[in-house]
């Protein structure tokens, strides 16, 4: 006997692809997305939402500010959803050429190729024309854009929380493939190292000088770094400083980040960096002032919440195999989550992300657009 045709089945993949390539060529950096929401606009009031836009741009630097989309349920009474995804990519992303083969979508290895997170939004948009075309029962539905997500988080960080009607939703951002259920977030800091030595003449007088950046390497030295433990994991990424070849450096400074499952974690890690920034100085005969920026806390949510278990019956109604995952990636449900939000992340199977690698396969494109329509509907169901 055939088995009944259901909604997540009218997903169109040609459709699907076609929408994500028009996405992905778009060239929308972060501080640079107002073409992606300009896209977004003309397809979002096709469907019947009214558009706003938020003013996060005047505190991030970027052209335009995050967009927020809003359209009423299918019926009364139902509790309101929301879906998430970010519309910058790193660099570079001009003169992206596309190109799907092998079951693959990629660039032609000349930039990035922007799924992360394009892909997401080409689904949203997917799905919610399934939902229109065939009267999908629907929560009333919120979509929230941001802006300079991958710079740190920004556009949530300063988006109008006083517009978010829906309380509880969903970020389809994570490399994981369609089924992938994240349900632990870190908490993050970044250290910001500022180390001082003292200048001089390497041909005229180098016993006079303290050299900022042997004391900088010296620290690094010292640092427990990568994945520390189990549950923690700490970087230096950035260090600049110097003039000259000929100059002995007085002034380095030095950016690492530290990230935990727990605060306890993430603070002995932090304090860990500091002390051996400090000690390299002492040891050289320098000096460092250290200030920590509380980037964003961590999250996590129960297996068996109903906002769980929505994810978890959606994937197995679509056929996929559902999995729970903690992450120590940050994303906008960090800082959802902070903003009293109920949020979690879900996969949608990007690779190689922000390389000239970047790929995404048209299965995991096809099964994150069949994932939105039967997540929407159970969360319509069981809200």
């Amino acid at each position: 006997m055939a088995r009944v045709t259901e909604s997540f089945d009218r997903v169109q993949r040609d459709r699907l692809v076609n929408t994500f390539l028009q996405l992905a060529a778009i060239n929308g950096p972060s501080g640079h997305e107002t073409l992606v929401a300009e896209f977004l606009e003309r397809r979002l009031r096709a469907l019947g939402f009214s558009i706003e836009m938020d003013d996060a741009h005047q505190r991030t630097g970027g052209e335009c500010g995050n967009l927020l989309a809003w359209r009423e349920g299918t019926e009364a009474g139902l509790e309101p959803v929301f879906l998430s995804s970010h519309m910058d990519t790193v660099l570079p992303t001009a003169g992206l050429h596309p190109l799907v083969g092998n079951g693959e979508i990629r660039s032609d290895g000349s930039t990035i190729l922007g799924a992360d997170d394009r892909a997401a939004i080409a689904a949203y948009l997917e799905a919610l024309t399934v939902i229109e075309e065939w009267a999908v029962r629907c929560a009333p539905l919120q979509l929230i854009f941001t802006v300079s997500e991958q710079p740190g988080l920004l556009g949530s960080r300063h988006l109008d929380y006083s517009h978010v009607w829906a309380k509880r939703g969903y970020v389809y951002d994570s490399s994981g493939d369609v089924g992938q259920l994240i349900v632990k977030g870190p908490f993050s800091d970044r250290v910001r190292f500022q180390i001082s030595g003292r200048k001089a003449h390497l041909g005229l007088a180098p016993e006079d000088g303290v050299n900022a950046i042997a004391i900088a390497a010296d620290a690094v030295s010292h640092m427990r770094l990568g994945r520390v433990d189990s549950e923690t994991v700490a970087n230096i990424g950035v260090i600049h400083g110097g003039e000259l070849p000929s100059i002995i450096p007085d002034e380095v400074e030095m950016i690492g980040e530290a990230r935990s499952f727990s605060r306890e974690g993430l603070d002995a890690q932090v304090d860990h960096m500091r002390a051996e920034g400090v000690a390299a100085a002492e040891r050289q005969g320098g000096r460092v002032q250290t200030t920590v920026e509380r980037k964003y806390v961590g999250w996590e949510l129960p297996t068996d919440s109903d906002h769980v278990q929505a994810a978890l019956r959606a994937a197995t109604r679509v056929g996929l195999q559902p999995y729970f995952a903690e992450t120590l990636g940050g994303a906008d449900t960090n800082i959802f989550m902070e903003h009293g939000l109920t949020c979690m992340t879900l996969g949608n199977g990007f690779r190689k992300i922000h390389s000239f690698e970047e790929h995404i396969s048209v299965e995991n494109l096809v099964a994150t657009g069949r994932h939105v329509v039967a997540l929407l509907e159970e969360a319509s169901c069981h809200g």
